[in-house]
């Protein structure tokens, strides 16, 4: 019996989205932006180069030459692997968005951005978390870094209790606070109370951003991170799949992203124990199952922060993991592996880039090497899965 692994490495992508000029960082267009390549050349100016044997034989150099017609040194083509070029049709750039389509469900509406850099959050939403809460106000109320913005009002969170409120270019409403001195519980509970009314202004997460530390010692982000999404409005792979009769298995953000519905299984951690995750199911998963997987850690380390030399890093460390994952499939095992959007470490401003995306495909599969549009991933899945696709 198949099964599928669907592993997102979140904000991998490889340049050429036709309509990047449309979207930008700042003043800046994302035309031109390409994460992979970028890094590829980054690293082979510090004389240290990108070394991805086992990504590239799955034809990740490939799927880079087809998206932008370059060929780098050390992302060399492989005519033999089977590989596509994903096009996202959704209108933006962001991590609901490229993951929905991906599993089967374009987002074709405008989210809602809060536009202003400041001040940047209506009076309903500041009284609705005062009400919530019981504080007197909220600090923050503008776009921010989450790094930057627990440095600048950290102190000030835990003297007053009032919770740190930011956002960002994406569709995003995001509270930091203090594990002790405000509680982990209560900002779980504050998020998923508020979330509603955020999604009622088509705003397509809340996230809990929970951190710890003191302003002497230092503040310092923890693991415990939760999103509050919207619950996708039309059917997906996952819902296809548990009407099957199989089983839906979500490791990292996956659960959170999808609201975890129609989820059997699900397991957070970091993208070191999400690896260890994604072997032990390789061996553990039953016949027919989905296990759909995203490595969130290229993204929120390295790309947002602008770190091409970490995420040179953490792309090598997956390629060297990603290796025993592929020795170990089943003969019947479908193993897809490819990105929600982009994140160009040596691009201008902090947020992502618009940019196509590799699949990389092992096991039994028709032979693609082409490009594709990001709904075509749960197509390949559902196919293998013998899963029906509900009309729309």
């Amino acid at each position: 019996m198949p099964r599928v692994f669907l592993v997102v490495m979140d904000s991998v992508g490889i340049g050429g989205a036709p309509d990047a000029d449309k979207y930008f960082n700042g003043d800046v267009s994302d035309f031109g932006s390409n994460t992979v390549l970028h890094i590829a050349e980054h690293m082979k100016k510090k004389g240290s180069p990108l070394n991805l044997p086992h990504l590239n034989a799955l034809g990740l150099g490939s799927a880079i030459y087809h998206s932008v017609g370059i060929e780098h040194p050390n992302l060399p083509l492989d005519k033999e692997a089977n590989w596509a070029v994903g096009k996202e049709c959704s209108m933006g750039k962001d991590t609901p968005s490229g993951h929905w389509e991906l599993a089967g469900l374009p987002v074709t509406w405008d989210w809602h951005y809060f536009k202003s850099k400041t001040n940047s959050f209506p009076d309903e939403i500041i009284s609705a978390i005062c009400r919530i809460a019981q504080v007197d106000g909220i600090l923050g109320n503008k776009h921010a870094s989450g790094l930057k913005i627990i440095e600048e009002f950290g102190q000030s969170h835990v003297e007053t209790s009032m919770p740190i409120c930011y956002t960002s270019a994406d569709s995003v409403f995001q509270i930091a606070a203090h594990e002790t001195a405000f509680g982990l519980d209560r900002l779980y509970a504050l998020c998923d109370r508020l979330a509603p009314i955020i999604h009622n202004l088509n705003v397509g997460r809340v996230i809990a951003r929970p951190f710890v530390g003191s302003k002497d010692e230092g503040w310092k982000r923890t693991k415990n991170r939760r999103d509050y999404a919207m619950l996708p409005p039309g059917s997906v792979l996952i819902d296809w799949v548990k009407a099957s009769g199989g089983k839906t298995y979500a490791i990292g953000k996956i659960g959170d992203i999808f609201s975890m519905r129609n989820i059997d299984f699900n397991f957070t951690g970091t993208d070191l124990d999400l690896m260890d995750q994604l072997q032990k199911q390789i061996e553990c998963a039953e016949d027919g199952s989905l296990i759909f997987a995203n490595f969130v850690e290229f993204d929120s380390l390295f790309g947002h922060r602008r770190d091409p030399t970490g995420y040179a890093k953490a792309l090598e460390w997956f390629d060297n993991e990603i290796a025993s994952v592929v020795r170990n499939l089943l003969e019947d095992d479908l193993l897809i592996i490819t990105a929600d959007h982009g994140n160009d470490p040596t691009w201008s401003g902090t947020d992502h880039t618009r940019e196509q995306v590799p699949v990389l495909i092992k096991g039994k599969a028709d032979l693609i090497q082409s490009g594709i549009e990001f709904r075509d991933v749960a197509k390949l899945a559902s196919k293998h899965l013998g899963v029906a696709i509900p009309e729309p």
